[in-house]
Formats: C-alpha cells, structure tokens, sequence
C-alpha cells in the first residue's frame, strides 16, 4: 500500500514540475497543435498550442514506477521489485504511446491535422497489441498464474475459456481479443481527447477506479488470510497493478493543472493512445475485460456516437445524426461552452466509474 501512495504522490509531482518545462521545450521548436478546418470555429484560437504532452505523462508514469519501487526496495526486506504485470502494462502503454508519438510528429513536420496514414496507425498498434497478448500468456509464478488469462472475464474470470479447443487455438484467440480491447480502448480516448481536460480527467477517473479495485483483489486474493475461498481473486501481481493506476492517476491529475481550459499543452496522439493502452492493459491484467464497457461508460457513449453518424450518413445518403462527431462537437455546435460540455461529461464518467465499482463490490457481497 505503501508503494501506491509514494508513487501516486511520484506521479503527480513529475507532471507538475515537469510539464511547463516540456512546454517551453516545444514552443522554443514551434511544435504546436494543427486545428481541423471543419471542427468548431471557437477551437481555432487553439492553433499552435503546444501538443505531444503525453510524452510528460509517459516519463513520468515510468520514473515514478522505477522510483516508488526502488524506494521500497531501500526501505523493506520483503519488497519483490517490478513484476511481470507490472512491466507488460507499461510495454503495452509505451508502445502504443510510441505510436502516437509518430503520429504527432508527422503532423509537427508536415504542418497539418493529418498525421499518420490509417493503415500505418493500425499496423502499428497491432504489433505491440500482438507483442503484450503473446507475453501475457507467459512467466507464470510459483503458483501457475501468468498475467493474462484466457478466460473471458467480467468483475472475475467466467466459466468462458478461450482455450475451449485447446491451448493453442485458446492462444490465438486470446490475442484476437485483447487487441479488439485494445484497439477500442485506444480509439475510444483518442476520440475522447479534443477538448480542454476531457480525455485527462476522464481517465484518472477509471484508473483510480482499477487502484481500488486491484488493491481490493489483493486483499482477497486466493491464499490471502482475510479472503474468502469462495469468492477469492486469482489474479497476479494485483498491488503491482494498484501501483500503477496510483501512479498514472496521479500523473495525470499533475497533467490536468496545465491542460484544464485554457489548455497550455495539449497531450496529442501521444498520450491518448498511450492511456488507452494503459486501459487496455488494466482490464486484461485485473481480469475485468466486460467491467470496463461500465467503467468506461464515457469512452463507450462517445465512440458509439462516432458509429452512428458514420453508419447514419452513409446509409441515409449523406443525412447526420448529430452536427458533429464525436459527441463533444455536438454540443459545442449546439451552443455549449466549451467549459461546460467538459464538466458535464466528467459527471457522466464519474456516474460510470461509481456504477462500475458498486458492480464490482456487489457482485463479491451477493456471492460470498
């Protein structure tokens, strides 16, 4: 428990601190954000604002990680280190951040909202979605747990076996699920991401949510005095994974000082797919991939309103549902200000979030 809260605490103060010096980095390289021409005439004021923020958020998330550990490890005979969960998840949110770093930067050099070709973007978040699936099903502990798991889960795992046909078909379909979760998870923040905070604040929300959630697995895992047999948790390295959620909780809480509107920074294609990976990465690694359609209510309503109005226009002949997609631009367009499209969304997430935890808690109360 210790470990979270230091690098919660890690998190935050990396972002706060470290967040205007990356700003003034980008704005001595002219490296500023690119408006679309058709989106709301009130965010053309934001051309130029600096971008590639997630970069911050990235740094800071893996120093505070190595930093929170390497202090208990000065501090306690018992700390074991980072763990297999733990580094997956980073390799997963690195990786897909890396992505998005390219993408950013091609819009940079090319001076334009396009970044990245989509099949590029695609070709390159299925390598590391691939890469974190395979390894997931590996380095198992003494007890035979290995990160990911080929059962579907919900708030647990389900009687629901990918490996119903054998280990190896069981395999390749695990891999097929988890980058179908991972490229929604990805897709769905990056179309969250838009407006001032949004996307920030919206995640911190859910990955405190998973601090809580992994924190309560490890407290009743299987094995543990406290747990109930009957509806104990098998789930590796959970307090690792609570550490992490604190941790980029934390850091993005520190980002939000500087991205809440007015924006200073914006955190790009960087960030966005990067904390969608780390979404991604919770609810395959906590085994409760279902739960997070709940958690994640905001993310799903959003990227729902992008399938609409695609799927709308081109059955109807070229008729729209809503002024604009994603469902943020609506409003705007409707007349809301930006400010309070924002906060009202946060509430819509933090309705999502508790409804998800009270899922999560319920179910173990009604089965114990």
């Amino acid at each position: 428990m210790l470990g979270v809260v230091i690098g919660s605490g890690l998190g935050l103060l990396l972002t706060l601190l470290g967040t205007p010096l990356f700003i003034r980095l980008l704005v001595k390289r002219g490296y500023g954000q690119f408006i679309r021409d058709d989106g709301p005439t009130s965010h053309h004021v934001k051309r130029g604002t600096p971008t590639m923020g997630g970069a911050v958020i990235l740094v800071a998330v893996v120093l505070a990680y190595l930093g929170a550990h390497a202090f208990l490890l000065l501090t306690s005979d018992a700390a074991q280190g980072p763990t297999a969960s733990g580094l997956l998840l980073l390799l997963l949110m690195v990786g897909m951040g890396l992505v998005g770093f390219a993408d950013d930067f091609a819009k940079i050099s090319r001076k334009q909202s396009l970044g990245l070709t989509p099949w590029a973007k695609i070709l390159g978040q299925g390598a590391v979605g691939v890469l974190f699936a395979v390894l997931a099903l590996n380095f198992p502990n003494p007890e035979g747990q290995t990160p990911g798991s080929t059962a579907i889960s919900f708030v647990r795992e389900t009687a629901l076996d990918l490996a119903f046909a054998g280990p190896i078909i069981g395999g390749i379909l695990f891999v097929i699920w988890a980058n179908i979760i991972n490229t929604a998870a990805t897709n769905a923040v990056n179309l969250t991401d838009g407006l001032d905070g949004l996307a920030a604040a919206a995640t911190a929300m859910v990955t405190a949510a998973y601090t809580i959630i992994a924190i309560w697995q490890s407290n009743q895992g299987c094995g543990m005095a406290r747990a109930v047999d009957e509806v104990c948790y098998e789930v590796r390295d959970p307090m690792d994974m609570a550490m992490l959620a604190g941790i980029i909780t934390g850091a993005l809480v520190g980002f939000l000082w500087w991205n809440t509107s007015p924006a200073k920074i914006f955190m790009g294609d960087t960030g966005s797919l990067a904390l969608g990976g780390a979404l991604a990465g919770f609810a395959i690694l906590t085994h409760t991939q279902l739960l997070f359609i709940v958690l994640g209510g905001l993310f799903v309503i959003i990227t729902c309103s992008v399938i609409i109005q695609v799927g709308y226009f081109k059955l109807s002949g070229g008729k729209r549902i809503f002024k604009m997609a994603p469902l943020q631009h609506h409003f705007e367009l409707k007349g809301w200000a930006e400010v309070t499209v924002v906060v009202r969304f946060w509430i819509i997430c933090a309705v999502a979030v508790g409804l998800g935890l009270a899922v999560f808690y319920g179910e173990w109360v009604v089965t114990q």
